[in-house]
């Protein structure tokens, strides 16, 4: 390891600041462009010592727990407390235009949909019982250290309030000091904990019922997806349609993000009358479609279908919603099965849809709403669209993932 003083170019695509060397690309994690700063150096990573030359973009972090002056960040939550919005925003507006760019593709990229402090209502947490009690936190980055926290000025004010409670239920579920995730979900009737990584005892199944049935704001527990005490049903409201999500079921981070979505994939499905909603979880786009448009949704997950489908029929006021258990991944729907559909909606995982994508192009379906966590992978599923004649009329990031190096899109195409 030696040490080096360098001067950082840019932010690359995990905000790291990287600096130009002789040997090539040097990444410094919380440096900014413009920064002179010096690095303890091992290959071509680079730990920040000191800055000489501060940016003007730096600025003083919001969080006690994200790193002295914004060096070396602590929480792993967080990774660009320490930019300026202005900085901030066009790193994640440029993540969006750079993958298109590399595609090819150089479509009008809208203005960012900004994410603001206390919206995430999904958050989730690392937890490990030692002798001096339960550390619950975010694991510092690239490291297996728990950072503790007391704060998080990302989370609802509903998860941060209830600290004290999840750190109750996670010390009577505990018995190892292996470390353990917990998953938390705000939800319209209370938290929803979704712990991983524990085995629990009828001893402990008793504590941990005891401890909740003693809180008020808990809606529900579960272990690896087994429900332990629900005191009342856990509900998302999506357009006005009650959906009861499963243990640890995906759901987008914040609420505002997922309105922006929905707008945006409903405004371009227009006057649809037969919708295909394609990796379509619990139904954040499908039950608002089914609002104009007849719906077929089509899902992997076994239990996110069901709660799904549960939602459509026990709704008034829908049009009529199917529901298909199908991986799209293995089996995607063919060109000859989409001709039927006047729009499709695709929200598939950060790997993309790359086969379902193909055949979405020779179906030649009139209008598709893509919405993805991965600009890499989008990039590549648009290119394939662009190919075979679809037209982007849209792309607009979203960020949920405050002072993260994540972001939501969404594109819209059209055939000719």
């Amino acid at each position: 390891m030696s040490t080096e003083i360098v001067r950082i170019s840019r932010l690359g695509a995990q905000g790291d600041g990287i600096a130009q060397t002789d040997t090539g690309p040097l990444y410094a994690p919380f440096a900014l462009p413009g920064e002179t700063v010096a690095l303890a150096v091992n290959k071509n990573h680079g730990t920040l010592i000191s800055l000489r030359e501060a940016s003007l973009e730096r600025v003083e972090p919001k969080c006690r727990h994200f790193g002295p002056d914004g060096l070396n960040g602590t929480c792993g939550g967080c990774s660009l407390q320490h930019a300026s919005d202005a900085l901030y925003h066009a790193f994640k507006h440029n993540l969006v235009i750079d993958a298109l760019k590399s595609k090819g593709l150089t479509p009008e990229v809208a203005p960012l949909v900004i994410a603001h402090p206390g919206e995430r209502r999904r958050v989730v947490f690392t937890a490990r019982l030692t002798e001096k009690g339960l550390l619950l936190g975010y694991n510092q980055a690239a490291s297996h250290h728990i950072v503790t926290i007391e704060e998080c000025p990302i989370a609802s004010p509903g998860i941060v309030s209830r600290l004290a409670i999840i750190r109750k239920i996670a010390a009577a579920m505990a018995s190892t000091s292996d470390p353990f995730r917990i998953t938390v979900l705000e939800t319209e009737t209370g938290l929803d904990l979704a712990f991983e990584g524990l085995k629990l005892s009828d001893r402990q199944r008793r504590s941990t019922v005891e401890a909740v049935l003693g809180e008020r704001g808990i809606a529900r527990v579960s272990l690896n997806s087994e429900i332990v005490i629900e005191p009342v049903k856990p509900v998302i409201d999506f357009g006005g349609v009650a959906v009861s999500p499963p243990p640890g079921a995906f759901m987008q981070a914040t609420r505002p993000a997922e309105e922006a979505m929905a707008k945006l994939v409903i405004d371009h499905v227009g006057k649809a009358k037969r919708v295909a909603d394609l990796f379509a979880g619990i139904g954040t786009f499908a039950l608002r479609v089914a609002r104009i448009a007849r719906v077929h949704a089509v899902e992997g997950e076994d239990k996110a279908l069901k709660a799904l489908d549960f939602a459509a029929r026990n709704t008034q006021g829908l049009k009529p919603v199917t529901v298909e258990k199908r991986d799209l991944f293995r089996r995607p729907m063919m060109a000859q099965e989409l001709k039927v559909f006047d729009a499709v909606v695709f929200d598939p995982p950060r790997a993309g849809a790359e086969a379902q994508c193909h055949e979405l192009a020779r179906s030649g379906v009139k209008k598709i709403a893509a919405v993805s966590c991965n600009p890499t992978t989008l990039a590549r599923d648009l290119s394939i669209l662009v190919a075979s004649g679809y037209r982007i009329t849209s792309v607009t990031p979203i960020d949920q993932f405050l002072w993260s190096a994540h972001v939501e899109t969404v594109a819209t195409l059209e055939k000719g």
